[in-house]
């Protein structure tokens, strides 16, 4: 298979045989539910005896609820294994290979016929400008790290905040809309599905839910990508001559709705079903692409590839942004907000003030990230009271430092209070 795939990009037809390691997976569902069926055979005994107060299996001293206990665990093993029934894989066999959806051709076509039929909603704003939707997430369950769901809360609010300001549409999705493509491929599917129902919507902006806006004055200057249909935050020279795995960020982009992105998530998707063909896909990228580590296929390195082998087909629709911060590594970044503050105002994007502060590494929802769970926490509460003062500002008030969450007054109310907030 590695030979057939070091000749260009993989294609659907091209991890087939990838999936015939499915077959595996019927086998440890049946000895998973043979277990499970042991377990609860043998609990119910345990209750049984309990009750009757035979002393064979179980002790007579076992009160109610201990045995009210034991048929609650036995519901939760029964429930649990219901849950991952649900969440198994489809059993997708070589007959049957992935794809990220239905083939469209025409989908300019479509769209434009549609707006047509609509003028009413059209590709721009009422103040003419495109037309934005913002989409993020997280992940159904309730985070692990007990404070995590706290910080996920205050990404949002973050986000709902700046898309407010700009007049941008923003969607939250906590639904997992592929199981294939579970992780950080899961914004695939998603970003297709919300093309093809939002129409009206020119562009598709995808952001991590561990990044924050910082700069909530700076805007997107669009009209630099007119002839482009894909932004993100990287370096030409990374990407393109030193084939870097980390030339460029995939965890804020712009994609404009068209048929060329229909096209690019054809192409892209294809690395990305969990399992086996992921796993393949992974040692062809860390053998393709500088510096990348051994592990699973990830959707930035598979973009990097593509750009790379297929540059004639992509690259010229792709605009590497390096002038702004769409993407901030926190780490370079969070611990200079005084400095900023000091020195400079919101509106640059830039190093002076960053759009977009990313932490990346930190995974606020899961007790083991990359960096130490009290570092990120404490950054990812600067980052937000840094971003969160300059919408307080607008009432009268600010955090009284970066690191806590308590606020004070900065100017006194009024009786003539349009002429301060809006003079």
């Amino acid at each position: 298979m590695r030979e057939r795939l070091k000749k260009g990009l993989p294609t659907v037809d091209s991890w087939n045989q990838a999936w015939s390691g499915r077959k595996g997976k019927q086998v440890q569902k049946t000895l998973n539910n043979l277990k499970v069926t042991i377990i609860c055979g043998f609990v119910t005994i345990l209750v049984l005896r309990g009750t009757m107060g035979g002393t064979s299996f179980y002790s007579p001293a076992a009160t109610q609820d201990e045995n009210l206990a034991s048929s609650r665990e036995t519901r939760r093993i029964l429930a649990a294994q219901k849950l991952d029934e649900e969440e198994e894989d489809p059993v997708v066999g070589p007959d049957l290979p992935y794809s990220i959806g239905p083939k469209i051709k025409d989908w300019n076509e479509q769209r434009a016929l549609w707006l047509s039929e609509n003028p009413h909603i059209g590709a721009k704003t009422a103040n003419g400008k495109d037309r934005f939707l913002l989409v993020t997430g997280s992940q159904p369950q309730v985070c692990e790290n007990a404070v995590g769901d706290h910080y996920l809360l205050k990404s949002i609010k973050n986000k709902v905040d700046y898309c407010r300001l700009h007049d941008i549409e923003i969607f939250y999705n906590m639904a997992h809309l592929d199981k294939e493509m579970a992780g950080f491929w899961s914004k695939l599917p998603l970003i297709r599905k919300l093309m093809l129902a939002h129409p009206e919507s020119e562009w598709i902006w995808w952001m991590d839910s561990d990044a924050m806006f910082t700069d909530m004055v700076f805007e997107i200057p669009i009209d630099r990508y007119k002839d482009h249909n894909l932004v993100v935050h990287g370096f030409k020279e990374k990407v393109y001559q030193n084939k870097s795995w980390v030339g460029l960020n995939t965890g804020s982009f712009l994609m404009r709705n068209c048929q060329w992105s229909l096209d690019l998530l054809d192409a892209w998707a294809p690395m990305g079903p969990k399992g086996p063909v992921r796993m393949e896909a992974g040692k062809l990228l860390t053998q393709s692409l500088a510096g990348r580590p051994k592990f699973e296929a990830d959707d930035q390195s598979a973009l990097i590839y593509l750009l790379i082998t297929q540059k004639e087909l992509w690259a010229s629709k792709v605009y590497l942004e390096e002038s702004y911060y769409l993407h901030g590594y926190w780490m370079i970044i969070v611990d200079k907000y005084e400095e900023l503050m000091k020195n400079y105002h919101p509106g640059y994007g830039d190093h002076r003030w960053p759009f977009v502060t990313h932490f990346v590494g930190c995974k606020p929802c899961n007790k083991v990230g990359d960096y130490p769970a009290e570092q990120c926490m404490k950054q990812m509460e600067r980052a937000f009271n840094f971003a969160d003062n300059q919408i307080l500002q607008l009432y009268g008030f600010e955090h009284q430092n970066l690191g806590t969450g308590k606020v004070k007054r900065i100017w006194n109310d009024t009786a003539d209070p349009l002429h301060l907030l809006h003079p």
